[in-house]
């Protein structure tokens, strides 16, 4: 068992890179359930625009990602409001696609979303 786990222990650490960034570098954000945090202290404060300032400020290493600026990269900023509750309402563009989907005798009708 100890034989098992300190070879998936290696194989994961040759694939790990250490993320360290200093102040006043920039960050893409993402926003996905962390499961686990083996690294306590592996925590960055960020600096978020005002109109996000409900939000947490704390955000794990893992949930950054290091931005490298580039003339050629152009931000398009979409105006976020985020209620109190933290939650935001984001309504459909537009319908894509529909079909019938046939479940054991039953007929479901199925919308594709944008």
């Amino acid at each position: 068992m100890r034989a098992t786990q300190s070879r998936k222990k290696s194989y994961a650490d040759k694939r790990r890179r250490p993320l360290e960034f200093d102040e006043g570098d920039h960050v893409f954000l993402r926003v996905t359930p962390i499961t686990d945090y083996t690294e306590i202290a592996a925590a960055y404060k960020i600096a978020l625009p005002p109109h996000l300032s409900n939000l947490h400020n704390m955000f794990h290493v893992s949930q950054l990602r290091k931005y490298i600026a580039s003339p050629y990269h152009v931000l398009e900023s979409d105006e976020v409001q985020v209620r109190e509750d933290l939650t935001m309402s984001i309504g459909p563009v537009r319908i894509l696609d529909t079909w019938v989907k046939q479940l054991r005798g039953k007929e479901l009708k199925m919308v594709k979303v944008l």
